[in-house]
């Protein structure tokens, strides 16, 4: 049984900063592309910021420059560090991952989310 768990959310003031990891677990042949998504209760899940297995990183534009995706691929983990945090990023953040079972056979798998509220 393949897991994502994320850790890391939290209240943070305005302009603070937050890391959060996802950590995979299971039998797992390799992973492709890892990512975070938020979603405000309401509205659609959006990208926040994604990355390769070569390392290829692309983000929304209302995180660039404040955000950073990375992988440490030996523990099967994504993160992504928040800095300059602003109360519009208050959302529910999500790690998503395409991931092979076997050499053939891949599937995409979701966190149960984190918390992340900016607020002074």
């Amino acid at each position: 049984q393949v897991q994502l768990v994320e850790s890391g959310g939290g209240l943070v003031q305005p302009g603070g900063s937050l890391r959060l990891s996802c950590a995979t677990s299971g039998s797992i042949f390799s992973i492709d592309s890892m990512g975070w998504y938020r979603q405000v209760l309401g509205q659609e899940r959006e990208l926040v910021a994604t990355i390769t297995s070569a390392g290829n990183t692309a983000y929304a534009d209302s995180v660039k420059g404040r955000f950073t995706i990375s992988r440490e691929n030996a523990k099967n983990t994504v993160y992504v560090q928040m800095n300059s945090l602003k109360p519009e990023d208050t959302a529910v953040y999500y790690c998503n991952a395409r991931i092979y079972l076997t050499r053939f056979v891949s599937s995409t798998y979701w966190g149960q989310g984190t918390q992340v509220t900016v607020s002074s």
